[in-house]
């Protein structure tokens, strides 16, 4: 049975869908809730892939976890142990890999469309699927390590998605539920900004979720699939 970390930030930014293919595929799933204070293990190779949840924080902020988590994160990638990352988690892993986290032009908040920028990175994690309707909530935006594929952009962020041999950075939300949609446009307010081109109303966001999150789900098992490959290798 395949052991999975997941890492979280915050009490409303779950794994979502993504534990629920961790399930289906036999594996098992090991939460270290930062928000609780949880510990670091020191060994990254004790599991057999890690992921990374999104939060409200940055990875530039002075927390007493980020450099550590981001030795962590070194240490899985040299060891060839899967990441994957959503919106922060991504984040995290690109500045672990030496690239640099900055303002995003515009916060990205709500449904839109991202689309495949690198055909052939594309249909590897997407198979003939070009561009989908993802879910957004981020102000800042991540550079390319080196060495990484850059392969997915929307109208506001040039730079939704890398990949770096088996390790899966996301800006965008894949892994989202009805619930989760709904708490966290409880919190919308806290954003401090108006609707925009980029930022939706949280009205606007939960009419459309019967529209859009089936075949959001239907994406992300996808990408999840392909990134289990990577894990079923690890000690296979």
């Amino acid at each position: 049975m395949k052991q999975i970390a997941i890492v979280r930030f915050s009490p409303i930014e779950g794994p979502g869908t993504f534990a629920d293919f961790v399930a289906a595929q036999g594996g098992e799933t090991h939460l270290i809730a930062i928000d609780q204070g949880a510990p670091l293990p020191r060994d990254p190779e004790q599991y057999d892939g890690w992921c990374l949840m999104g939060g409200p924080m940055s990875v530039n902020d002075p927390l007493p976890w980020i450099e550590p988590l981001l030795g962590l994160l070194r240490q899985a990638v040299a060891s060839g142990v899967p990441v994957i990352g959503h919106c922060l988690g991504g984040q995290l892993l690109a500045k672990a890999l030496g690239a640099t986290v900055t303002r995003n032009p515009t916060k990205e908040i709500g449904w839109g469309e991202v689309w495949v920028t690198n055909r052939s990175e594309g249909r590897r994690w997407l198979g003939d699927c070009e561009r989908f309707v993802a879910f957004h909530w981020h102000g800042e935006t991540f550079s390319l390590p080196e060495g990484a594929i850059g392969w997915l952009a929307s109208a506001h962020c040039s730079q939704q998605a890398f990949a770096l041999g088996p390790h899966l950075a996301l800006q965008c939300h894949v892994e989202m539920t009805e619930a989760m949609i709904e708490r966290w446009c409880a919190d919308w307010a806290k954003e401090g900004v108006g609707a925009s081109a980029s930022v939706q109303t949280p009205e606007a966001i939960v009419a459309a979720i019967p529209d859009h999150l089936p075949q959001l789900t239907e994406t992300a098992m996808g990408l999840y699939r392909e990134w289990w490959r990577g894990v079923s290798d690890v000690r296979a």
